[in-house]
């Protein structure tokens, strides 16, 4: 059976992995515009950021430690963006709600198929 994935909200970490993410190689990956993809969300990232720094910065500001902090939030904000995901292939396309059945029957009509009987040859590569 072929593993299909639609990602509707947020996909973080853990949840990504057990819930088919790239790691358990779906067919395909497919998101709403409104998804969230990344390793960890936003606060957290730059909460264990802040703490790393923190603990081994004696010479650094709370002010400085604090801006720092917002630098990393407003970095992984911008890329849990779907479309940040999906320019680096970690998404297969990005589909509208509404178009969510038919992208699924034509996916699963795509992974059906069956393999092709030739070997595949990449020819000669020249380096």
């Amino acid at each position: 059976m072929p593993k299909l994935t639609v990602v509707v909200g947020g996909s973080y970490g853990a949840g990504n992995y057990a819930l088919c993410g790239k790691a358990f190689d779906p067919r395909f990956i497919f998101a709403w515009p409104n998804a969230r993809y990344a390793v960890m969300g936003a606060a957290q990232a730059s909460d264990v950021v802040y703490n790393i720094l923190a603990r081994g910065a004696k010479d650094r500001s709370p002010e400085e430690l604090a801006r720092l902090r917002e630098q990393v939030k407003n970095g992984y904000v911008e890329q849990t963006d779907i479309r940040y995901g999906a320019a680096r292939g970690w998404v297969d396309a990005i589909i509208q709600p509404h178009d969510t059945r038919a992208v699924l029957l034509h996916a699963l009509t795509c992974a059906t198929r069956p393999a092709p009987a030739a070997r595949f040859h990449t020819g000669v590569i020249q380096v």
